[in-house]
């Protein structure tokens, strides 16, 4: 059934801008803050206050737009938009309508193992509106308390052109965006604090068919796999809906995670709903050249350029890289890790590449902690590795060690003393333990030397009983051979 439609997403994203004060006013914008401490007549909207710009909010989306290759509007005019929400105590919203900071960008993202180019409509700045509880803990209010601590917060929201065609596009999307951001730092993007929100717009229509079917805006998403769950929910529901005789009709909709469905909120508004006109106690803001090439200059590398030097640079796959991007705390870790560890000798950036995201990050993840929270440091993972790459210690070896370090935070040099571990790489030594376990073997001995290889691999193992896993594998392997010939 779902080969018959084409799906259509748009994306309206709402990220608040990393300052320490609210967009009008000097108000602090701490989450951590009692409800209703961070507030002031203007950003609560009293008679006779006049809002003042905050700069740095400006400058930050700016930054963001130039990440996104956006163009940007030298002239750029705030409006009022009106709505009537027990959130929103001037009951309106400072926003832009007609002429945004930024327009026309783009963000490339990788689906279906294909990199394909998502438009930016437009990234405009708002004041955010405040938060209503409607419980505390686990308890449930038969009331709602508001907290407007919230309200002014400088938010950003980028929209998307409608150029999605799967759930799974847009949470590519969505993970790219969040990811540019947090790597340029204009944003905490954190989720469960409300500080990267989407809004989605999806529709259906017949493949084949140019024009735009019946949308629903989609709300109440607070983690990327919600959005996607939310919209594979919807489209299934509008492929019914239609399939049945039925009508889409345009609507706000809300997401209920619990239930795993959409329900109806509203219909939906349109701009003339908002009753949109330029706010007449903020000028226009006029940006000169000077002024976007000084925030140019502070653009890190992004995302896909620190992929490709990942991949030129050290000869990464490109499987490993982009595990690698995807946080900007990881690829620091990474390279921090590399710059522990003799870079030039063989294989040294794909080992630290397989203990960082195969044995950390499973620990990591076992243990809900984040790469920033890690108990093993960046420049002891390297030494670990390097360990390994000159044969001090064995990749056996090594995962006793990294247990210890995960555990203890001790470098791996303290804890290869202290257990005694180093490997043992002496010839005459491990001929003496090899010929030994032979002896101790003959039936192993006598299949190898009828032809049955696999034999080989007892007496290794009893080489390395023998040696309580600290004789150098590779030694032992080729010493058994030749003695065995």
């Amino acid at each position: 059934m779902k080969n018959k439609y084409e799906v259509v997403i748009g994306l309206e994203v709402h990220s608040q801008i990393k300052t320490e004060t609210k967009v009008f006013c000097n108000c602090s914008t701490d989450f951590h803050s009692q409800p209703n401490t961070n507030i002031c007549p203007v950003c609560t909207g009293q008679p006779g206050v006049l809002p003042v710009l905050n700069k740095k909010a400006v400058e930050l989306l700016v930054k963001t737009a130039l990440a996104l290759d956006c163009s940007i509007n030298k002239k750029s005019v705030f409006a009022r938009k009106q709505y009537f929400y027990p959130d929103l105590p001037k009951n309106y919203q400072i926003s832009q309508y007609e002429l945004p900071f930024a327009e026309h960008g783009k963000l490339n993202i990788s689906a279906d193992g294909k990199i394909k180019s998502i438009g930016i409509t437009r990234i405009h700045l708002e004041e955010d509106a405040g938060k209503l509880l409607h419980e505390i803990g686990s308890r449930q209010l038969d009331c709602s308390l508001a907290d407007y601590n919230r309200t002014g917060i400088p938010l950003m929201e980028i929209v998307s052109e409608p150029d999605m065609r799967s759930p799974q596009e847009a949470a590519a999307y969505l993970t790219a965006l969040k990811n540019l951001i947090e790597y340029i730092e204009t944003s905490d993007c954190n989720m469960e604090e409300g500080k990267f929100r989407c809004d989605a717009n999806i529709s259906i229509r017949p493949v084949g068919q140019k024009e735009f079917g019946t949308k629903a805006e989609l709300k109440n998403m607070n983690s990327i796999s919600g959005v996607e769950e939310a919209l594979e929910y919807e489209v299934q529901r509008q492929i019914e809906t239609v399939e049945n005789g039925g009508k889409i009709i345009q609507e706000t909709r809300t997401w209920d995670p619990n239930e795993k469905i959409t329900k109806s909120m509203r219909s939906k508004e349109n701009a003339h709903d908002y009753r949109y006109f330029p706010d007449p106690d903020l000028v226009p803001v006029n940006l000169d050249d000077v002024f976007i090439e000084n925030i140019k200059i502070t653009i890190p590398e992004l995302p896909e350029k620190r992929k490709e030097r990942l991949i030129q640079e050290y000869g990464l796959p490109e499987y490993d890289a982009n595990v690698i991007i995807s946080d900007k705390a990881l690829v620091n870790f990474y390279e921090d890790a590399l710059n522990n560890t003799a870079k030039d000798a063989e294989n040294i950036p794909k080992l630290i590449a397989n203990w960082l995201t195969t044995e950390l990050l499973g620990k990591l993840n076992n243990a809900k902690l984040t790469i920033k929270e890690s108990p093993v440091k960046a420049e002891y993972l390297g030494q670990l590795v390097s360990f390994i790459s000159k044969g001090t210690i064995s990749g056996k070896i090594a995962k006793t060690v990294f247990e210890e370090m995960f555990n203890t935070n001790k470098d791996p040099e303290t804890i290869i003393k202290e257990k005694g571990l180093v490997q043992i790489s002496d010839e005459n030594e491990i001929i003496k333990i090899c010929q030994e376990a032979a002896d101790e073997s003959p039936k192993a001995v006598a299949e190898y030397k009828s032809g049955k290889e696999r034999a080989l691999g007892a007496i290794v193992g009893l080489v390395m009983k023998k040696s309580k896993g600290k004789a150098n594998p590779q030694m032992v392997n080729k010493i058994l051979a030749d003695l065995l010939k």
